[in-house]
């Protein structure tokens, strides 16, 4: 399967979607933090040949979208994510995230828009982050050793395996070398709600259907998920046993193994309902 790029421009921002195509139900993939779209490839082509339209934002800041927006703030992620599902109208729409993504999707999720049908939360949840995690992840942001002098080199500081494959696949060659496409400043502005704030009010706004993808190694303790599943009484939950927090990436089979029959689930179609459990 293949995909085309669509530009378009939101608040005055310039915003960059790959598009895979297909003609049922809208399905929008939505990278973390410091992300691009091509990290949903291995889940958005076999989701176009079930015949989903499927469809993966570069968020602002990052990848092909504007890298230095005025405005970074949770308020205008979840504008642009309303402006895709507005765009196509005449379909229902699942929003599917990973981390800063996912958050993204919760709270597009709890504005309760008549065309959004569901979200997959992938290693994100309602939860505020220390100051010093925040730190701690600027810091990182901060620390990559630009320009990386190969490909291979950047895979190999990014994690190695299919995880440093993932992100360097959002790299560009430039100027001899390979560079990130976002600016850490510009990022570690817009982590700075994250420090002060969590968003259970809008977890609890949310009144369709959720699941949760989370990796054992992760970063959703079980306190976090106590309280998610607590708030969220029909959430649905999967651990993947041995997996991090970029689990999409890890093992795109097995994630498109539990959001293919949630998606057929409810976008109406048939399917067995998932089990109600994380094991741990």
């Amino acid at each position: 399967m293949s995909w085309v790029t669509h530009e378009f421009e939101r608040d005055g921002t310039a915003l960059s979607l790959r598009d895979w195509g297909g003609d049922g139900p809208g399905v929008l993939l939505l990278h973390g933090l410091a992300g691009h779209c091509g990290e949903w490839d291995g889940l958005a082509g076999p989701l176009s040949a079930d015949g989903y339209r499927v469809l993966a934002l570069d968020q602002r800041g990052h990848g092909a979208s504007e890298r230095k927006p005025r405005d970074v703030s949770r308020a205008a992620y979840v504008e642009d994510v309303l402006a895709v599902v507005e765009e196509r109208p005449g379909r229902p729409f699942v929003l599917v995230g990973q981390s800063y993504g996912g958050v993204a999707a919760l709270l597009a999720a709890a504005r309760r828009h008549p065309r959004i049908a569901g979200a997959v939360l992938v290693e994100a949840g309602p939860d505020r982050s220390s100051p010093e995690d925040v730190a701690q992840v600027v810091g990182w942001l901060k620390g990559w050793p630009v320009p990386f002098a190969s490909r291979a080199a950047a895979v190999a500081h990014l994690g190695g395996g299919a995880v440093g494959e993932g992100w360097a696949a959002g790299l560009e060659e430039r100027d001899g070398g390979w560079w990130p496409r976002f600016d850490a400043a510009t990022l570690a502005h817009s982590l700075a709600e994250n420090a002060f704030r969590a968003w259970w009010e809008e977890w609890e706004a949310i009144d369709v259907p959720l699941l949760a993808v989370l990796g054992q190694h992760g970063i959703i303790g079980d306190a976090q998920w106590d309280g998610m599943a607590r708030r969220q009484p029909g959430l649905r939950g999967v651990c993947f046993p041995g997996a991090g927090h970029d689990l999409h990436l890890e093992r795109p089979e097995e994630l498109y193994g539990v959001v293919a029959p949630f998606l057929r689930e409810v976008t109406g179609q048939d399917a067995p309902r998932l089990v109600q459990e994380v094991a741990r």
